[in-house]
Formats: structure tokens, C-alpha cells, sequence
């Protein structure tokens, strides 16, 4: 009872010093209508948490000035108090009006800082502005969280955004490539947060409103349609600008003989924007039937314009970065986004003397979709940007450290954080059962989901996003951040643009069906589909036995015979996508008729359904059961019986495996003399049974060169989820599409 009396004593007392626990002052200083779409994001978050934070908003640069649309009344829109605003831009648009800019806001921002007092400061980016305030707040020690360091465009922008992540305390970064650069910087790795770009929490939640063409139709006219029209905003180069002025003149000419709608945003404040716009109202853009020249747009409306245009077009971040997430095709021009990571949503255009170039690169890019891609960032920043600034101890140090030596060659030691970023949405779909599966990078199946395969075409794709849907959600709650999702099928597929062409007989209404898209737009997540054979494959090439093997060759024995060719590490498709249809091997003349309308294949001798009709005349002949066996008189006949009588000394089903053996050793003494292996693994329920008979025919029939290859038995248990999934771990942490 005593120690009883104590802990709620105690339960009092930090009730009570929790009612009092000072609430922590966070000041979010814009400066243009770019940053506040990352920061306000932020700023909703903070403010929705008002027990414990204090927001306080200053405003500068060209937010306050007319000719870029006063973006300032937007904060205002937005319900947000406004604490201070800072006249700091120099008029000019030239070099040394940017100079003077930083300087005049050096001058007014300490009297600012001083009233309000924050305890964290966010900054954004890479602007001379934002280099301004990281100033003033390093030398008047007020902690900086930065928000996209660490990322690299190519131009004087990399060295602005470097200095200001060089005085800040603290980081937000939206990539792991991002995250790499800051670690190599020397910044504490404990204030990295991979957290992803905040404006993707706004944009994955919005960009799907129903009300998108009215949007669209008030910027655009009423004529205009979905993915019809081109949104062009190009900013002038700092480091050359002449260069971007040609390049800008160059654009515009393309756009005048491509005769599209295009909606055409002014460029920024940076020096050379002055020249651009002359070169605008040069060429008459603004009084062109089919151009609509803005100098801005509510983040949410241009969100909808991006998302459902037929092409982007300029130098603009938002190309490379959000226009990812809808698929929007984008043609970046210039180097202002050199270095940039980007989905192969993104045509790069480095250079143009004419505009045929141009012109030819919107020919190619103008009307297609691609996958959306989440490289920067999946929807969750904010909730990681709060949790990470509860966790800033004020009574810490405030002197930076740095960390030496500059590269570190393991970016966490957060086991964590390492299957936060490093997992897979696996499909496996199959004849009987439609299986979806989380898997990490190790190729452990962390959750497992399985639903009876529908029949029909529209409810077996209804059934595939609703399960991918749900892991998606579940895998939040184990900590897993997806990557993409793979997806392996039967039949013959073209894996690069994830069309199944032709099903099996096992997969009805499954032919010349579009996989990629409709789980790309669902997710938000690139999506890659192959063979199953193919997938199985993959699996061993990265979880089993093919692990570090330059060539070698899975074989399935299954319901049928399948596989893939791992050949100087890489997968074989084939011209028409048919390569590895290792099944339909032929190996008799006259032999039995196969699935596939063939005779004397592999699938017609050594597959289970092969096995299967054997042992069913055998059964019906009342040849197959031996003294000591058990069958059930209901039972099903299959081939595990077949394997059983032969095991218990009946000669007609040793005679019949003795002929199946023979005919897919034979099939594989031919993969062996064709492409040359260093290994054969089999795969499959009938792998174990078959590894022995076939390693006998390859040492009695194969050329001598090749009767050592060796044939071993899978010990993956699930190859075609992880075949599945290594897809996507390969290839989204190689960032090629």
C-alpha cells in the first residue's frame, strides 16, 4: 500500500510538470511561393499540435512583391498569423541585386529574431534568402532545422544549399541519396531524418479530385482537355545566364510549332528573369491564342495542372520531383537540375542550338503516362518532421559536431530505419490463389496475405489493389516503407511495359492486360511484372543458390515447367519476351501432346499434371496401388501417389518417372549445350525427386565439357514472392526503371 501511495505521488507530480512544460517556439520563415509549398505542409502540422508548439511565420522575399503576385496572401488564406514581413529584395534581377538582397536582409533580420526568439528555426532549400536566414540565425545561436539538403541540381544552387546545411543544426532530407551527401559532409547522422519532401503528404492526398477539369478549365479555357495541354516554367541559370536565355527562347519557339494549350508560369526573382520575360513578350506569348502566361498558382490547383498534363516542360524542381509521383511526363531543359534524381518519367534536354530539339524531345514525351514514383518522398514526411523536432533536446549543446571521416560507409546502424527503407510489395499470381507478401531486403516475408484467385477479368483486379491496398497500410505498422511492388504471373509478359501478353490455360480473361498502371495509380508506386519462371530466377539469383553466380539456369517443376536464364548476371527475356520457356523444349517427335498444343515438350513428360494423367491410368487400369500403400477412396489421384508406388517397388510407376526423369534431363542436356551454365537449380514441389535422375543424364548424354555442371534443388520456399520482390529491391535502390 505504501509503494502504492508513492507512484500515484508520483503519477501526480509529472501530471502536474507536464501542464507547465514550456511549449517548444518553432519559426517557419518563406520566401517564395516554391518554399511555402514544402513548408506549409509544416506548418499545418505544427499548428494542428498546438499543446505543443508555437508557430510563429515570417515572410520575405518575393512573397511581397507585386510583379510575383504578392504570394504572401496565400499564408494569409491559409489562416496562418503572419509575425513579420521583411521588404528584402533589391530590384534589378541582375547578379549584384541578389548581393544586395542577402545583405538587406542580414540588416533587418537580427531586430526580427531577437523579438520573436524562436527555439527552431526552419529554413528551406537553396535560395539566396534562405542562405540569409541561416545566417543571421547561426550567429544569434538559434537552432536551424534545413529542410532538402543534401541534394545536388548542378548549378550556384548546390553551393548555397551546402552552406546553409553546413550551419544548421538539424536536417530534413527527402532521399537516401540526399541523406548519403549530408553523412559525407561530415553532419552528425543522429540529426539526419530521412523524412521524405513534405509537399508529397499534400499532393499523394489531393492530386485525385474530382473537380480537376473545372481547375483545369479555369486556367485553360473550356475547350481544353485531360492530358492535353503542356505546363512550361523555366528559371533563369545564375552561373550562365545567357545560356538560359537561349535555351528559354528556344523552348518557347517549340512550343509555337507544337499548337498545344500551354500554360506558361513567369519565371523567378534570380537574376536573368527580367531578360526571359523580355524574350516572352518578344514573341507575343501572351497574347497567343493557346498560351496562358501566369505569374502564379494556388500549390493546390497547380498540383491538379501538373497531374493531368499531356507534358511539363522548363527547369522548374517540381519536374523532377512531384511531377514523379503522377507519371507526368517531363522534359527538363538545361542544367539547372543536373545531378537531380528522377524517375523515367524525366527527359533531359542539356543543350539545343535549334529548336528541333526541343521539339523532338515533346514528340516523344507529349501524351505518354509513366509509373508513379515516390523517390522523394510517400505521403508521411510531416508526421516524421514533428516526431523528429519532439525529440530536440534545447539543453544539449548547441556547438555543432562534425563527424570524421567524411564518408561513412554505413548510412544508419538503426535496424529500424534500415527495413523502414528497404522493403517489397510481392504479387504472386497464381492459377488457384492470388498471394501478396511484405519482404524486406534479407528476403524475409515479414506478412503474408492469400485469397482464392477470382474468375473473372474485373474482380481479380479489384482483389489485387484491395490486398496490395491493405499491406500498404499493415506495413506502416511494422515499420516497413515500400519501395514498389513486383508481380509475378504466369504466361508471356512484357516486362517493360508490364503487360501480361498471353496467359495460361490456368489464368482465364488474362491476356494483353495492363498490370503496371492501374497498381502504379493506386499505390503511388513504380510497379515491375514478369514470368513467373523469370521471377523464379530472380529469386535464386538474389536470395539462393545463383547469389554471385554469373550464369545459370532455374527450372520449375511444378503443375508445369517453367524457369528463367540468369546469363552474365542478368535476366534473358528474348525478343518477343518467350526466352526460358523451358517446358516446351522438345524432346520426342511423338511424344505425348503438350498445354501448348505441341507433342514430345518437357511439360507433356515431367510436369505435375503430367505425372498426374499417368498415375489416373494407371489407377484406372487398378495398376497403381501396391501392398502397404494407403489411398483413401475418395482421394484425388496425383503425382504424389505415382512417386509413391514407385518408391514402394511398383514397376509400371517406376517406369513412368524412370521416362519423366529422362525426358526433362534430356530437355535440360540441351539448355546445357545452348547457353552454357555453370549451374542448374531446380525449383518446385518435384525439384528434390528429379535432382538426382537428371544429374545422371547430364553425366551420361551431355558433352564431356559440360557433364560437371552441377544440378541442385532450390531451398527457397516461396521463389515466386521473392523472385517478385527482388525486382523491386534490385532495381528501385538502383534507381533504374
Amino acid at each position: 500500500m505504501q509503494r502504492s501511495r508513492e507512484k500515484m505521488e508520483r503519477d501526480k507530480t509529472e501530471l502536474h510538470l507536464s501542464q507547465f512544460k514550456r511549449k517548444l517556439r518553432v519559426c517557419v520563415a518563406t520566401c517564395n511561393r516554391a518554399d511555402y509549398s514544402k513548408l506549409a505542409p509544416i506548418m499545418f502540422g505544427i499548428k494542428a499540435h498546438s499543446d505543443e508548439f508555437e508557430l510563429e511565420v515570417v515572410v520575405l522575399g518575393s512573397h511581397l512583391i507585386d510583379d510575383y503576385g504578392n504570394t504572401f496572401r496565400m499564408i494569409e488564406q491559409d489562416d496562418f498569423g503572419i509575425d513579420s514581413k521583411l521588404h528584402t529584395i533589391v530590384r534589378g534581377e541582375d547578379e549584384a541585386a541578389m548581393v544586395e538582397s542577402v545583405g538587406l536582409a542580414l540588416v533587418k533580420l537580427p531586430d526580427v529574431l531577437q523579438r520573436l526568439r524562436p527555439d527552431i528555426l526552419i529554413v528551406h532549400g537553396d535560395r539566396f534568402d534562405a542562405l540569409a536566414l541561416a545566417t543571421a540565425a547561426a550567429l544569434m545561436n538559434i537552432r536551424i532545422l534545413h529542410l532538402e539538403g543534401g541534394e545536388v541540381s548542378g548549378t550556384i544552387d548546390d553551393s548555397i544549399r551546402h552552406a546553409i546545411s553546413k550551419l544548421a543544426h538539424y536536417h530534413a532530407c527527402c532521399t537516401r541519396m540526399a541523406e548519403q551527401h549530408l553523412i559525407a559532409m561530415c553532419e552528425d547522422h543522429s540529426r539526419i531524418l530521412l523524412a521524405g519532401c513534405p509537399s508529397y503528404d499534400k499532393l499523394l492526398l489531393t492530386h485525385h479530385k474530382d473537380d480537376y477539369m473545372d481547375i483545369i478549365k479555369s486556367w485553360l479555357g473550356d475547350k481544353v482537355q485531360d492530358h492535353d495541354y503542356i505546363v512550361a516554367l523555366q528559371h533563369p541559370v545564375t552561373t550562365d545566364i545567357q545560356h538560359s536565355i537561349k535555351i528559354y527562347g528556344l523552348m518557347l519557339d517549340a512550343l509555337l510549332s507544337f499548337n498545344k494549350k500551354t500554360l506558361i508560369l513567369f519565371p523567378n526573382i534570380d537574376a536573368g528573369s527580367k531578360e526571359m520575360v523580355r524574350v516572352m513578350r518578344k514573341k507575343g506569348i501572351e497574347q497567343h491564342p493557346n498560351f496562358r502566361a501566369v505569374k502564379h498558382i494556388p500549390f493546390e490547383q497547380f498540383i491538379q495542372l501538373v497531374c493531368h498534363a499531356g507534358c511539363m516542360i522548363g527547369n522548374s524542381s517540381c519536374g523532377v520531383r512531384e511531377a514523379g509521383a503522377f507519371g507526368t511526363p517531363v522534359i527538363n531543359l538545361g542544367t539547372r537540375q543536373t545531378g537531380r534524381e528522377t524517375g523515367e518519367n524525366v527527359l533531359h534536354v542539356r543543350d539545343a542550338d535549334t529548336h528541333n530539339k526541343i521539339y523532338h524531345a515533346l514528340e516523344l514525351q507529349f501524351g505518354k503516362r509513366y509509373p508513379c514514383s515516390k523517390i522523394y518522398g510517400d505521403g508521411s514526411a510531416v508526421p516524421r518532421i514533428l516526431k523528429f523536432l519532439r525529440s530536440i533536446d534545447l539543453d544539449e549543446p548547441l556547438q555543432k559536431t562534425f563527424c570524421f571521416p567524411p564518408v561513412k560507409e554505413s548510412i544508419s546502424q538503426d535496424i529500424d530505419h534500415i527495413l523502414e527503407t528497404q522493403s517489397a510489395l510481392a504479387v504472386d499470381l497464381g492459377g488457384t490463389n492470388l498471394r501478396v507478401a511484405i519482404v524486406c531486403m534479407r528476403g524475409k516475408i515479414l506478412k503474408k496475405y492469400t485469397e482464392n484467385n477470382p474468375r473473372t477479368f474485373e474482380d481479380r483486379m479489384d482483389l489485387i489493389l484491395k490486398m496490395c491496398k491493405d499491406a500498404v497500410q499493415d506495413a506502416v505498422s511494422i515499420n516497413c516503407r515500400i519501395l514498389g511492388v513486383g508481380v509475378s504471373t504466369g504466361g508471356r509478359v512484357n516486362p517493360q511495359e508490364g503487360v501480361v501478353l498471353h496467359s495460361t490455360k490456368l489464368i482465364q480473361e488474362w491476356s494483353c492486360v495492363n498490370l503496371r498502371t492501374p497498381i502504379s495509380d493506386a499505390l503511388h508506386l513504380p510497379v515491375w511484372v514478369d514470368n513467373d519462371g523469370n521471377c523464379a530466377a530472380l529469386a535464386e539469383k538474389k536470395f539462393g543458390h545463383g547469389k554471385g553466380v554469373e550464369n545459370f539456369v532455374t527450372v520449375i517443376t511444378g503443375t508445369g515447367i517453367g524457369g528463367g536464364i540468369i546469363h552474365h548476371h542478368e535476366l534473358i527475356h528474348g525478343s518477343t519476351f518467350c526466352a526460358a520457356e523451358l517446358g516446351h523444349i522438345m524432346v520426342s517427335l511423338e511424344g505425348p501432346e503438350c498445354s501448348c498444343g505441341s507433342r514430345g515438350c518437357i511439360e507433356a513428360y515431367a510436369s505435375g499434371m503430367a505425372l498426374q494423367r499417368e498415375a489416373k491410368m494407371l489407377h484406372d487400369e487398378d495398376l497403381l496401388k501396391v501392398e502397404g500403400m494407403d489411398m483413401k477412396i475418395c482421394e484425388p489421384i496425383t503425382a504424389a501417389h505415382l512417386i509413391s508406388a514407385a518408391r514402394m517397388g511398383n514397376s509400371k510407376a517406376a517406369a513412368v518417372l524412370h521416362k519423366a526423369s529422362t525426358a526433362l534431363g534430356v530437355g535440360i542436356v540441351n539448355i546445357l549445350h545452348i547457353v552454357n551454365p555453370s549451374l542448374v537449380v531446380l525449383s518446385g514441389v518435384l525439384g528434390s525427386f528429379y535432382q538426382e535422375p537428371v544429374q545422371q543424364v547430364i553425366s551420361q548424354r551431355a558433352l564431356t565439357s559440360a557433364q560437371t555442371i552441377r544440378v541442385v534443388t532450390s531451398h527457397l520456399e516461396e521463389p515466386a514472392l521473392l523472385g517478385a520482390a527482388s525486382m523491386v529491391l534490385d532495381y528501385a535502390t538502383r534507381r533504374t526503371y
